[in-house]
């Protein structure tokens, strides 16, 4: 497994933090109290943030690396790195991994947004049946994280999609009495040969961004997290909520999807991007220049 090649790399020191887990759990509770806080956008009204809610999931693999997610030391090293650099404005995770984070000291300043719903295991046979086994709505007011993110698969041939649509309206209902960011996460899908994918074409992003933004009571704090895809001035016509483009698991030539996320951030609506693999694990394991990249996309500067 490749490590990150940037020489500021953190030195994770997994003994220490396993240490206080089992010392000391209620310094977890402590340190989300001390945290220190930021606004949610930065002054230009744009925001980066790096994902790590995939482990969760069951999800692991980046390109052909089926486990590349599966050292937990070597994942927050590359995140410590990635949230060191400037124009990181935050990280999204489950609580494992934020409190990981926050034990290190790497969430001081940053917005925190949790991740939600991680039941629909990758590949399973239940993997439509997106129950909210991450964090509540409740538990993210009350530790003052910034945001709760929902994976929110909508499948017409699949009966566990109406659980999956009541437990996100009800978590953006929730997160909007405590006045904060509630991040819808729409897919229109289908099971193909057994196996889950989600439908990227204009016209079905297009429903999922429909059915999304009318989930909840209100929609004062409900963001979109959306794919890049083709036709995405039309695609973002859809909506007027603030959205956040996410990175996916890029395959090909890095300098193509950096253009393509270049382009997209020229719509009003997109208010910047939410990446995990391609930047934690960019093919040329220099995270730091990964992160550096995308910061000059989403906050300007030559990329």
């Amino acid at each position: 497994m490749s490590t990150p090649t940037s020489a500021t790399t953190p030195f994770v020191d997994v003994a220490a933090i396993t240490g206080v887990r089992a010392a000391d759990p209620g310094a977890v509770e402590r340190g989300w109290a001390a945290r220190t806080r930021r606004p949610l956008l930065a002054d230009d009204g744009r925001m980066l943030v790096v994902a790590a809610d995939h482990p969760a999931r069951g999800a692991l693999g980046v390109r052909g690396d089926a486990f590349a997610m599966g050292s937990r030391s070597d994942l927050l090293a590359r995140l410590a790195t990635a949230l060191s650099r400037p124009g990181i404005d935050g990280v999204l995770g489950t609580p494992d991994v934020l409190d990981d984070l926050l034990l290190m000291g790497a969430l001081e300043g940053k917005v925190v947004i949790g991740s939600m719903n991680r039941g629909g295991l990758q590949g399973s046979s239940f993997e439509l049946d997106d129950r909210f086994t991450g964090y509540t709505a409740a538990e993210i007011v009350a530790r003052g994280l910034d945001g709760g993110k929902m994976l929110t698969r909508i499948a017409l041939d699949d009966p566990a999609t109406a659980a999956t649509l009541e437990a996100s309206a009800r978590a953006v209902t929730e997160l909007a009495a405590g006045r904060t960011m509630a991040m819808v996460e729409p897919f229109w899908s289908a099971r193909r040969d057994g196996k889950v994918v989600n439908l990227l074409d204009p016209d079905s992003t297009i429903r999922s961004i429909a059915v999304a933004s009318g989930l909840g009571a209100s929609s004062a704090h409900t963001w979109l997290k959306l794919p890049v895809v083709d036709e995405l001035e039309r695609v973002m016509d859809a909506t007027t909520l603030p959205s956040l483009l996410l990175g996916g698991d890029p395959q090909g030539d890095p300098h193509d999807t950096y253009a393509a996320w270049g382009r997209s951030l020229a719509l009003p609506q997109v208010r910047g991007l939410v990446v995990g693999r391609a930047l934690l694990y960019p093919p040329d394991g220099d995270v730091a220049g990964a992160v550096d990249i995308a910061a000059g996309l989403v906050h300007g500067g030559a990329a």
